[in-house]
């Protein structure tokens, strides 16, 4: 068994590890820095980030509340006549 070979292997894993483990910090970072971007941004349009699913189901039924308006208000009678539906 080369005992010094495998010592270097493990040094060399270490390093490796060592430089993955910094650059995740840094990537975790990034992201803790861009989720506090985020929260303010929501908080300026007076959204909580605890209410932000229900939020997007109120915005969802309020566009399709809207669509179906749209929907309703095109004359049918006159878009069948010219084949445009």
């Amino acid at each position: 068994m080369d005992y010094e070979k495998e010592l270097t292997q493990l040094k060399d894993n270490i390093d490796n590890a060592k430089k993955l483990k910094y650059k995740a910090e840094i990537r975790l970072e990034q992201l803790k820095e861009q989720e506090n971007e985020i929260i303010k941004e929501l908080e300026t349009m007076g959204i909580k980030p605890e209410n932000i699913e229900s939020e997007i189901e109120t915005l969802k039924a309020d566009i399709e509340k809207l669509l179906k308006e749209a929907k309703e208000m095109l004359p049918e009678d006159i878009l069948k006549k010219q084949d445009l539906k």
